[in-house]
């Protein structure tokens, strides 16, 4: 769960939880999304403060965890490293069942972002939307 501030998780299904957001830049931010088959896969977009609704130091970035939010890193590879002042609201980040899952995010600034390969990349499938407030991932038959 991402809850303004933290990352938290649950183990035995919300009787308990405990704060994963560890090496993150920043525990604020507003989007979780688990990989469909890899449970302890999880990713975030954390921002800047909740009155600093951007990326920290204005490089967008996913933040991926294969340990259940015990460590935590970087995904940068086709997102922009400078610059950026959008955010990413808490619908706007889906997977879809597909293996390799492919994980999608949409902006404030209107671009819609995909990774095709968990998260170690990522392409812009549009870029002149309004902001970008709802994402939903749905694979036909």
């Amino acid at each position: 769960m991402q809850k303004h501030w933290d990352v938290m998780r649950t183990d035995n299904a919300g009787e308990s939880w405990i704060e994963v957001s560890g090496n993150l830049p920043s525990d604020f931010g507003f989007p979780i999304e688990v990989h469909a088959h890899e449970p302890e896969t999880i990713f975030v977009v954390p921002i800047k403060s909740d009155s600093e609704h951007y990326p920290v130091d204005g490089r967008l970035r996913v933040y991926r965890s294969r340990s259940g939010g015990i460590e935590w890193e970087a995904l940068t590879k086709g997102l922009p490293q400078r610059d950026c002042y959008v955010n990413v609201l808490r619908e706007a980040m889906s997977a879809d069942s597909l293996g390799p899952c492919g994980i999608y995010f949409g902006t404030t600034g209107g671009q819609v972002y995909v990774s095709a390969d968990d998260g170690d990349s990522w392409d812009p499938i549009v870029c002149h939307l309004p902001a970008v407030l709802s994402v939903e991932a749905q694979v036909l038959p």
